[in-house]
């Protein structure tokens, strides 16, 4: 059988064992010091500290808000995730516009500073101020003032309406009873507030055309849902409600 030799140039025997000789690990002393050495060279992220500004001041229609802190606690003491925690909906006004104009008429802003208001669940843009979270949002975003903790005392703003919801059926007309995921959600209610109307062309409202303790019927995914201490209760626009029953 044919063989192949590989040629080259010839390495002496003490030439091999010095290049061999770098290749071999360092004594333990030595790789802890380069070791020393590598981790000083490590560059970590700098912080970027943004400019401190005193104040914020809203233009035209557009409110601040303070935003109230997320429980993290269920009533019963358990420790809630930050995944579950129930994102505020309120807070307290701290700064307003200017207001707005409609035909030759400046409105002002109708929610005075200090007062307690509940917005539209994704509404405005939030920010970081003064160590507290805000949020900048349009007049027409806040769904009402809210001075104590239950919703019922809520007093709507503009062209919306505070709804008390009626209980779904627990049977249907056949008798069958319902189970909670098969429940058709309900679409009646009874009114408990309204706002003052929407503006017109002259800078007066318009009354809206349902009164506390009206029965109505309203479009069924429509407004901002909440639950009150005896129940539930939705929080619409005057153009989701679409009859009066009697």
């Amino acid at each position: 059988m044919a063989s192949v030799q590989l040629s080259g140039p010839r390495v002496s025997p003490a030439a091999a064992a010095a290049k061999l000789e770098g290749l071999r690990m360092p004594p333990p002393s030595v790789a802890v010091s380069r070791r020393r050495r590598f981790r000083g060279l490590v560059v970590r992220a700098a912080t970027v500290v943004s400019p401190k500004y005193t104040s914020i001041k809203p233009l035209g229609d557009r409110v601040l808000v303070k935003v109230k802190t997320s429980d993290d606690k269920t009533a019963g003491g358990i420790l809630l995730p930050t995944s579950v925690q129930s994102k505020p909906q309120g807070g307290e006004v701290v700064a307003v516009g200017e207001g707005r104009s409609i035909g030759s008429n400046s409105i002002e802003i109708s929610v005075p500073v200090g007062a307690q208001v509940v917005y539209s669940k994704y509404a405005g843009t939030e920010l970081e101020f003064n160590g507290s979270d805000h949020l900048i949002l349009k007049e027409d975003d806040i769904i009402g003032i809210l001075d104590t903790d239950d919703v019922k005392d809520l007093k709507p703003l503009n062209d919306r309406i505070l709804i008390k919801v009626a209980e779904a059926e627990e049977k249907t007309a056949g008798g069958l009873l319902l189970t909670q995921a098969n429940k058709e959600k309900p679409s009646v209610g009874t009114v408990i507030a309204v706002g003052s109307g929407p503006l017109i062309e002259d800078g007066s409202r318009k009354p809206l055309s349902v009164t506390p303790g009206n029965t109505v019927m309203y479009s069924k995914y429509a407004g901002s849902e909440f639950k009150g201490q005896d129940g539930g209760y939705i929080v619409l626009r005057a153009s989701d409600v679409m009859a009066v029953l009697s």
